[in-house]
């Protein structure tokens, strides 16, 4: 299953529990990342590949990710020998990257296979452009804040501001679509995530990984256009087929080439199924 081209919604579900993949399958999420690494406890990795690996033999109706075990631990060998090459992935997800040479590590053995490093450390944050920039298989960059947060001995939420707009700065730069957010920890405040999304996508942000399926309609929502956004596209997208140049709106508002990629971009994500 190809990855849908503007996915908003990555629900991480443990590799070790093979019922609640199945369930995250069907839950309406547009990436299901198995998880191989935090979720599964040290006795329990063998299983959880195992399962993965039987899985992924398939497709798989939705695109399927797996977060392998980072690449300095004895475990991550075996996710890559067990995994690549199943006609069930769709995409790695890297954790704890810390610099360009972690991706050629994980590319030299697969160059058709999408890469997604996770960034969790100042290190990380520090070279967020040259790992995004480092090899054509990386699709994608994005933050692991509960890490990260941690390194940082950040104490509230804001001071994890900058990084974020690092790494979405870096991925612009690097020519690589916007980052998704980290995970939103309390599955049950869907008020707070909410609000946390609206934050999110004030800062460039588009979609959002998520740990509960509950979390799934909360996010779409946040990062879809509103119907007032989307006939201010529709209007913008309009005026440019009529004219040239910069220009103004029966509003006021000012259009030029910007104005018009933004609106044609909150266009397909509405047609991004």
């Amino acid at each position: 299953m190809t990855a849908n081209a503007f996915p908003l919604t990555w629900l991480y579900v443990p590799g070790d529990r093979p019922h609640v993949v199945t369930k995250a399958l069907a839950s309406g999420a547009d990436v299901v990342v198995i998880d191989l690494e935090d979720a599964v406890a040290p006795d329990r990795k063998e299983c959880a590949r195992a399962a993965t690996a039987d899985l992924l033999t398939q497709p798989q109706p939705v695109a399927v990710h797996v977060r392998i075990n980072a690449l300095d631990t004895p475990w991550a060998k075996a996710d890559l020998e067990a995994l690549l090459g199943l006609p069930g992935l769709d995409g790695l997800r890297l954790p704890k990257v810390t610099g360009p040479s972690d991706i050629h590590h994980v590319a030299a053995r697969t160059t058709t296979l999408p890469l997604y490093a996770l960034l969790e450390s100042a290190l990380g944050i520090e070279h967020a452009y040259t790992i995004a920039a480092a090899h054509p298989a990386l699709r994608g960059i994005s933050l692991g804040e509960a890490d990260l947060q941690a390194d940082l001995g950040v104490r509230s939420d804001i001071g994890l501001d900058w990084s974020r707009s690092r790494i979405v700065v870096a991925a612009r730069a690097a020519g690589l679509a916007p980052p998704p957010q980290s995970v939103h920890p309390d599955t049950r405040d869907l008020k707070g995530l909410a609000a946390s999304c609206a934050h999110g996508r004030a800062l460039g942000f588009l979609g959002r990984a998520a740990i509960h399926p509950r979390q799934l309609p909360i996010i779409e929502r946040a990062y879809l256009p509103t119907e007032a956004e989307l006939e201010q596209a529709e209007t913008i997208i309009k005026a440019a087929t009529t004219q040239q140049g910069a220009q103004a709106l029966p509003d006021g508002s000012f259009i030029d080439a910007a104005v018009v990629a933004t609106a044609r971009r909150t266009l397909s994500l509405i047609n991004r199924r």
